[in-house]
């Protein structure tokens, strides 16, 4: 083991050695870095209590540090009384004798009543304020007591599953069935894509399903490719719906650009995939808008002004085209919840 040594000589010790055995080595404990220098013999064994006892009666012993200013203990200054909380005394009102009568006989009902009209809407629950106001007669028969209480709703029941039979929906739609005219495979989240591609490719022959909706299945790009070349030979699928699933701006471009090649498509949603298609995609899909004359309803909300106004003014031009070439037909406005400007959407004669 290699030892070093370091000697030091100054006027508080005439020789301190310290030894670094091993180097410089602070993984050693202390008593093995440095050499037990101590002469005096040891008095006794460690006595914890007893070092305690000596630091406490050593720091007692030690003078106090003298104040600058004394402490005198004399008061300046006013002392803080806090200020006495007053009750507000309610005013005495007097009534006519007829109406202290009529409340001193009031129901609770009658009075929850009346603290609806004169807006004592704090007194009473929201359902009870507004029941008030909306009747002529006694209607809150609980009482203002009922304040406490929370409203009951009705419980509102799952939706049920969707009981659409996959393989025996696909096998019709390949034997061309006529009485399915409408496939809705919406929230079905265990369908292969495989299997949704063999739709898409089975309704390249058919023709007699008008609508084809496929919301919430997990869909992505490979099945929107696979929807865009049906749509390109299909001439019956007037409805297609895709929203809520994973296709991505590509996939989207494909629909939309399938839609030159066809011409009985009339309605067409695509909103809410997972992710944001972006600028350029709606620009893209505002130009291919424009070049389409037989598309009615195209449900997306676009995130930009511009493509937001194409798209309106491309369907508003559709409508109006079908207008004045087709038969007289029954027009009505979309509402906001729709996901588009104010349209004029055409509807099937009666």
């Amino acid at each position: 083991m290699k030892c070093f040594t370091l000697r030091r000589k100054d006027s508080l010790c005439d020789s301190f050695v310290v030894h670094f055995p091993g180097g410089q080595n602070a993984l050693l404990p202390a008593g093995m870095r440095q050499k037990d220098q101590t002469k005096k013999s040891p008095t006794g064994p460690f006595q914890r209590d007893s070092l305690l006892a000596h630091l406490e009666k050593q720091a007692k012993e030690h003078p106090d540090k003298e104040d600058l200013v004394p402490y005198t203990g004399e008061k300046r200054g006013k002392a803080w009384i806090p200020k006495k909380t007053v009750d507000p005394i309610m005013e005495n009102v007097t009534l006519e004798p007829e109406l202290e009568e009529a409340l001193a006989n009031a129901s609770d009902a009658e009075l929850c009543d009346i603290a609806a009209i004169l807006g004592m809407h704090t007194l009473m629950s929201n359902q009870q304020y507004y029941e008030a106001l909306a009747s002529s007669t006694i209607v809150n028969k609980e009482g203002l007591n009922s304040v406490i209480q929370s409203t009951q709703y009705k419980p509102v029941p799952d939706e049920e599953p969707n009981s659409t039979d996959i393989e025996e929906t696909l096998e019709k739609i390949k034997n061309n069935d006529p009485d399915l005219l409408e496939v809705n495979l919406n929230n079905i989240k265990n369908i292969p894509v495989p299997t949704l591609k063999a739709y898409a490719e089975a309704l390249k022959d058919n023709s007699y399903v008008e609508k084809l909706s496929i919301v919430g299945t997990r869909s992505n790009d490979p099945v929107a490719y696979a929807l865009a070349d049906m749509l390109k030979v299909n001439a019956t699928l007037k409805c297609l719906n895709v929203e809520s699933n994973f296709i991505t701006g590509n996939g989207i471009l494909a629909l939309v650009e399938a839609l030159q090649f066809n011409t009985s498509l009339v309605e067409l949603k695509i909103d809410n995939q997972s992710q944001q298609l972006g600028n350029k995609v709606e620009m893209e899909i505002a130009s291919m808008l424009e070049k389409n004359t037989t598309l009615l309803k195209f449900g997306y909300h676009f995130t930009q002004q511009g493509p937001r106004l194409r798209g309106s003014n491309a369907m508003m031009n559709n409508n109006d085209l079908g207008k004045s070439t087709g038969p007289i037909s029954t027009y009505t406005v979309l509402s906001p919840n729709q996901l588009l400007s104010p349209l004029l959407v055409k509807l099937p004669p009666k």
